[in-house]
């Protein structure tokens, strides 16, 4: 059987760069070898272009970048003979893309319209579903109009914040109790995120969030459970099990998913297998309302107080570490990592 040639394509320009980076590592090491092919190609943090055949701990630790293994290359959308990647010495066109870029320019569109120009099959959303899940707020428009349970929320912009801090002050002080959470509308891994308990930390939030954006979330501390659902398949998906995050701090911070590794991921949340139907059925949804392809994990609150199903975000290129929970809950499943991957390029290759 002839093998499929797969781009592996990470890093990236965005805040998530590392994550990208660790999530290709993964992918790589797993990657069934007999039946694919490996193009591993980098972006810098500067946005060059590198294919690399270094260790794959080589790309984890970022010495793929400087790396005597690491050639420039150009992603060429062109349909000719002369497509795909140029390596200064010939063409290589892959059979298909597996991007694990997370964030800007990775999974908001911007890589996925250059697949389309170059007519290449890829694994994930497409363009227009990918740039709706990335921001949030639009997300969120389109999951209210479909009456999905959201915690209530608030758009602020950049400018704002930047011209009359104390007005968009008063107005979330008028609209929410503390404590509350404020997001960039475009970062994911929970890049920017921030809990406020009081004013002075609001602003802090406020200032932060505006750096990753200019667009900025405010929204609704919902006390509950976090809880997690991976979907897989294009135009009949699949719903895993629900997962429960058992953050090791205040809340699921980007250190916490990939630094110091020490949340945890319960397949037995304590809620009714009612509520898990419920939570599963809402994820697949969401999936099919924003129009996504492949893969996503879709993130949920359940709110103790009333035992409410909450909707939170979704993200459409999960992380793929070892310690990611897409993975994990599949693996729960009973699909291997290996298999999901063969799957997920199989599903880009369909698509």
């Amino acid at each position: 059987m002839e093998k499929t040639l797969v781009c592996v394509l990470f890093g990236g320009v965005s805040p998530e760069h590392e994550v990208s980076c660790a999530s290709a590592r993964s992918l790589l090491d797993i990657i069934d070898r007999s039946r694919f092919d490996v193009l591993p190609v980098g972006i810098t943090k500067d946005g060059r272009w590198l294919l690399t055949s270094c260790e794959t701990e080589e790309i984890e630790n970022g010495a793929w970048v400087n790396h005597p293994a690491s050639v420039p290359v150009v992603f060429s959308p062109s349909r000719g003979e002369e497509a795909g990647i140029w390596t200064g010495s010939k063409w290589i066109r892959p059979d298909c893309v597996f991007p694990v870029l997370h964030g800007e320019n990775g999974e908001d569109g911007s890589m996925q319209g250059l697949f389309r120009l170059a007519n290449i099959p890829f694994v994930g959303s497409s363009v227009t579903s990918s740039a709706i899940c990335m921001d949030k707020a639009f997300t969120k428009m389109l999951c209210e109009r479909a009456e999905i349970a959201q915690a209530e929320w608030l758009l602020v912009y950049k400018k704002e914040i930047e011209e009359d801090m104390a007005a968009v002050v008063c107005q979330v002080e008028d609209q929410f109790v503390y404590p509350v959470f404020v997001k960039p509308a475009n970062t994911g891994s929970s890049v920017g995120v921030s809990k406020a308990y009081d004013r002075r930390q609001l602003e802090e939030a406020l200032s932060h969030a505006a750096q990753f954006d200019r667009k900025v979330l405010v929204e609704e501390f919902v006390d509950g459970l976090e809880l997690e659902v991976g979907v897989l398949g294009n135009d009949e998906p699949i719903a895993s099990g629900v997962g429960q995050i058992l953050p090791s701090r205040d809340f699921y911070s980007y250190e916490s998913k990939y630094i110091d590794g020490t949340s945890g991921l319960s397949f037995d949340p304590p809620i009714s297998e009612a509520k898990k139907e419920e939570v599963r059925n809402t994820a697949l949804a969401v999936f099919r309302l924003l129009d996504c392809r492949g893969l996503s994990r879709v993130d949920f609150f359940f709110r103790k107080k009333d035992e409410r199903v909450i909707f939170n975000e979704i993200n459409t290129l999960p992380g793929f570490t070892k310690i990611s929970m897409y993975p994990k809950l599949f693996d729960k499943a009973g699909v291997p990592y290996s298999e999901l991957i063969t799957k997920l390029i199989l599903l880009g290759k369909e698509a």
